[in-house]
């Protein structure tokens, strides 16, 4: 709520980049939280994982866990197939049209109307709260709008991109190889996807040593 209303006209730019990278990246850990709920890695209890799921899922864009959880558990059980929600015919190089089809595959139905009223009277009401409007764009629907970004880009298509030459359904998953902390910063581990895939049951925060075992 700090970026809504501390940030002015005479805030240096470098703050105003900052304060967006940041927002953006702990708008991707409430997703991640909802990742987790519907992994069951939260709580033994299953209802206490469904209320995290969601919560979360909700703030994080007024999204239905429901949908959510049953579309990535079909991704996990059937990936890169026709079953597979997540998957895309022209997902060879075709990034932007991959996105579009991830993005419409969460907001069918009337569920596309739940996101724009909702978020239209969200706005709404920060505003009648006098809060700038230029900072509602710019620390919470630019953020949510690159947080999408950078799920879909590390959690999906870097993961799952085939090859040119692979055939139509190819179910190779791959991991990103990159440094621990840099696995972080980019998506929370997501990026060491193939041990994801492996172990579905492990917390995020412990991608990093299943990671490094398997190189061992």
């Amino acid at each position: 709520m700090g970026t809504f209303t501390l940030f002015s006209a005479q805030t240096p730019l470098a703050y105003w980049l900052w304060a967006i990278l940041i927002r953006t990246f702990l708008h991707t850990g409430l997703f991640i939280v909802t990742h987790e709920a519907i992994h069951r890695n939260i709580s033994n209890l299953h209802g206490l994982n469904d209320a995290f799921g969601y919560i979360t899922s909700w703030l994080y864009a007024l999204l239905p866990y429901q949908l959510l959880a049953k579309n990535h558990r079909l991704h996990h059980r059937f990936p890169a197939t026709e079953q597979d929600p997540d998957h895309h015919k022209l997902n060879r190089g075709g990034f932007w049209l991959w996105y579009i089809q991830f993005m419409k595959t969460y907001q069918t139905g009337g569920q596309v109307w739940v996101s724009l009223i909702g978020i239209s009277l969200i706005f709404c009401a920060f505003i009648i709260c006098h809060i700038p409007a230029i900072n509602l764009i710019l620390f919470w629907i630019i953020p949510m709008v690159l947080s999408s970004l950078q799920l879909f880009t590390f959690g999906i298509f870097l993961p799952h991109r085939q090859r040119d030459n692979a055939p139509e359904y190819d179910n190779t998953i791959n991991s990103i190889h990159l440094p621990v902390f840099w696995s972080f910063i980019t998506c929370y581990h997501f990026g060491y996807h193939q041990e994801h895939h492996l172990k579905p049951h492990l917390p995020w925060y412990q991608l990093p040593q299943a990671y490094r075992s398997s190189k061992v």
